[in-house]
């Protein structure tokens, strides 16, 4: 089986995707490394490697967890795979 994104452990939010090509209405598998399961879905955009796949649906304000740390807030509503990126997610650094 093809693995199209790798998420760390189950209860970060978004997976990291790792092959080129990624085009919306596509299936995608990926591979949840710390529990060694596997997730399929839909993706909603087109998503460049190396960018981000929302896992679940995020409204405003949310958390964004990656690898079990806080990586940013939600600034515009996300649904379950769509690309995740500098578009909807802000840093809460500054």
């Amino acid at each position: 089986m093809a693995i199209d994104f790798l998420v760390h452990e189950a209860g970060d939010g978004v997976g990291v995707v790792v092959v080129e090509g990624i085009k919306a209405g596509q299936n995608l598998t990926g591979w949840i490394m710390q529990e060694d399961e596997t997730t399929t879905f839909t993706v909603l955009n087109d998503i460049p490697i190396g960018h981000k796949i929302a896992l679940k649906d995020f409204a405003v304000g949310d958390t964004v967890i990656k690898y079990g740390i806080d990586i940013g807030k939600v600034v515009a509503p996300i649904k379950k795979g769509e690309h995740l990126h500098v578009h909807n997610v802000k840093t809460k650094r500054w």
